[in-house]
């Protein structure tokens, strides 16, 4: 990680919005208001069209009598209580974790271009559960959990160690790349183990296309408490993180410890992209692009780009799931799949917009 120091400039003025007050502070805050409460809007609309949308429509009257006075005998309503919610939640749930799991990532390591998928966190996550498939026989989505946990925390740890072996430590760069030579050679372990034995292939087949369809909402009893505890670790080092934006020296000045900030970001990390990644497998760019967009709308106040990251991780997740049940009917896409066609326009853009300069 970088501990390089940079000056205050533009960025500054949103930490420091309420200390100077004035219009123009008043004038940003509610932009950032209305943005998110229009995302929140969007957010509610599209929870609607998940419920409502698949294979078989369902009228939005039947949609609400599901909802308020479910009839056992109509069709419709089983659908939507037994299938459509279930996915909708965790959907919603697995959006949230991912999109501030890569904020945290961003802040912490300083790297525009962190995120799970790219540092390889799902990857290491993914091999740990193929691990306990293949060699344990572990075939319950709960024995996933404590094997995707364990994989996430290995990786992070392997990936920050292997980047600071280079000449000038951790950067973003070496990051990056170590993130990336983790991810390949865990998915190439993940192949070589699946494709040499049918039964943890199709185990596995589903879960790691990153798909949504298939998980029950009992799931949701086990893993809530692991997100609720990463999200409150978030929302505790969000100031702190805006402070690590202006570099190690600048935050000791005012007094915060970035050694502590960045060990309850860790625990966050993991707790996190663990239970993401036990929820739907191994879904990327979430993490890359969310934070991106909340921080083309925010500046860089890490406060509201968690909150902004709370709302539009799920609707980045229900939307893509949506569109993967309505674009090859009737089958589907496994929203993983659709999430990386809207991703890798988006990194390409990243990859431009830094383009002669450094990370």
């Amino acid at each position: 990680m970088t501990t390089t120091a940079r000056t205050p400039t533009a960025g500054a003025s949103d930490t420091m919005e309420p200390v100077r007050g004035g219009a123009a502070a008043r004038s940003r805050r509610m932009r950032r208001i209305v943005g998110l409460v229009a995302s929140v809007v969007a957010l509610l609309l599209v929870v609607v069209a998940s419920l409502a949308l698949g294979t078989r429509a369902t009228p939005l009257v039947d949609v609400v009598a599901a909802l308020a006075q479910p009839d056992p005998t109509n069709p419709l309503h089983s659908v939507v209580r037994e299938l459509r919610v279930p996915r909708t939640v965790i959907g919603a749930l697995v959006g949230l974790a991912l999109a501030v799991a890569g904020c945290l990532m961003q802040g912490v390591t300083r790297n525009p271009l962190a995120d799970p998928g790219l540092l390889g966190i799902n990857a290491g996550a993914s091999l740990f559960v193929v691990i306990a498939i293949a060699l344990l026989g572990v075939t319950s989505p709960f024995g996933f959990i404590w094997f995707a946990f364990a994989g996430a925390a290995v990786t992070a740890a392997l990936v920050y160690f292997i980047g600071t072996l280079a000449r000038d430590g951790a950067t973003p760069v070496t990051l990056a790349l170590a993130g990336m030579a983790i991810a390949a050679v865990s998915t190439s372990i993940v192949t070589l183990l699946i494709i040499t034995d049918v039964q943890t292939l199709a185990t596995f087949r589903f879960w790691q296309v990153g798909s949504l369809a298939g998980r029950g909402i009992d799931m949701l009893g086990m893993l809530w408490p692991f997100v609720l505890v990463g999200l409150l670790l978030a929302l505790f080092v969000g100031r702190d993180l805006t402070l690590l934006a202006f570099g190690d020296d600048v935050a000791k000045g005012l007094g915060h410890n970035a050694g502590l900030t960045r060990g309850l970001s860790a625990v966050a990390i993991v707790l996190l992209c663990g239970t993401a990644t036990a929820l739907a497998g191994p879904l990327v760019f979430v993490g890359l692009v969310v934070p991106h967009i909340a921080r083309a709308v925010v500046g860089i106040d890490y406060r509201w780009m968690l909150a902004y990251s709370l709302v539009l991780g799920p609707l980045l997740v229900l939307v893509a799931d949506v569109v993967g049940r309505l674009i090859v009917q009737p089958s589907e896409l496994e929203v993983g799949l659709v999430i990386a066609v809207i991703g890798v326009p988006v990194l390409v853009a990243l990859v431009r917009r830094v383009k002669g300069r450094a990370l």
